[in-house]
This record gives C-alpha cells, sequence and structure tokens, in this order.
C-alpha cells in the first residue's frame, strides 16, 4: 500500500513594508534590494536552486504570468498552472491555462500530482485562494523599502484567518521572510 503524502500550498509574496505587491503602474522593480544586513543570512546560488528544486507546482494569475514571461521566466520547466478567465497561450509544454472552480483545481487536480504546490500572484487570486481555505501557509518576503501605494498584499479578505508563525529569517540584503502555518 502506497504511503499517502500531504501536499500543501504556499501562498508566497513578495511585498513592500507597508505591504504592496507592485507599485501603482504595476512595475516590481524595486524587489532587488541593494541594502547590507550584516547579522544577515547569506544566500548562495546553491542555496536558491535546492529550495527552488523543493518546489513541485506553481500557481498564479494571468497578470503574474504576463510579468514572468517579461522579467525573463525564473520557474524552468516546472509545472505552472495559469489561472485566467483571459485566452491565453504558451509555447512551454510546463504551462497551462485553468479556467473554473479553484477550489476543484486545487483539491481534485494539483493535491493529487504535487506535494509543495506554490501560489505565487497576483493578488486577486491570493486572496481568491484565502477566502476558500486553500492555503495551508504563507510565506512572506518583505523588502526593505515604503512604496507608498500600489496593489495590496491582502486586500480585504472579509474575514479573519488565525496563522502560527513557523519561521522568521533575515537576508544580507535586508529582507525579511515570514513563514507562516494556516490554522
Amino acid at each position: 500500500m502506497k504511503p499517502t503524502q500531504t501536499s500543501n500550498l504556499t501562498l508566497h509574496m513578495v511585498a513592500s513594508l507597508d505591504g504592496f505587491i507592485s507599485k501603482q503602474d504595476g512595475t516590481v522593480d524595486w524587489m532587488h534590494s541593494q541594502d547590507q544586513y550584516d547579522k544577515g543570512v547569506a544566500l548562495t546560488e546553491e542555496d536558491i536552486a535546492d529550495y527552488l528544486a523543493s518546489i513541485d507546482c506553481y500557481v498564479m494569475g494571468s497578470h503574474t504570468y504576463e510579468l514572468a514571461l517579461q522579467l525573463g521566466w525564473p520557474y524552468g520547466d516546472k509545472p505552472v498552472v495559469v489561472v485566467s478567465s483571459r485566452s491565453l497561450s504558451s509555447d512551454r509544454a510546463s504551462v497551462s491555462f485553468f479556467h473554473g472552480d479553484i477550489v476543484e483545481l486545487v483539491e481534485e487536480q494539483l493535491k493529487a500530482r504535487y506535494q509543495n504546490i506554490w501560489l505565487v500572484g497576483g493578488a486577486a487570486l491570493a486572496k481568491a485562494f484565502l477566502q476558500s481555505n486553500l492555503v495551508d501557509k504563507i510565506t512572506l518576503s518583505i523588502m526593505p523599502i515604503i512604496l507608498g501605494g500600489g496593489t495590496l498584499f491582502f486586500d480585504f479578505i472579509g474575514k479573519e484567518i488565525p496563522l502560527h508563525l513557523e519561521d522568521v529569517k533575515a537576508y544580507q540584503d535586508g529582507m525579511v521572510e515570514l513563514s507562516y502555518a494556516v490554522k
């Protein structure tokens, strides 16, 4: 008998200290910090590669997908599901498109195939996943910048969601990563 594996869906977002995930014009050029925090953890290319290798599948909205294409597609050949009501296409075999019930997508399709699923944007999709109780973990990377406006990460979810802090890491570039389990 095959042991049952637990699948987790992690909502991962990079945000400014004031909670924005993009500037008002939609740009994210502020996500790379030049700050220096000497007590922070150094990230090596090997650390990053190992971390990314642990992710089995990515889920994102159409605007995040289009931005990722513009920025140079950081997802390699990992499976990527783009949730969109728009008709989009891709020349990448690893990219598929979904329009429909996100509960069905996660519970019947993704969790049956993947152990470590990452939702990487955008704000409206994150809100819908949280409202539908589909998120198991939240990893929030806070960059050392205040944008003063733009697209909010948490935009009036409409319900209280208790969390349990699992880890906190400060990096040499001034980024702080908070990892939570959703209770």
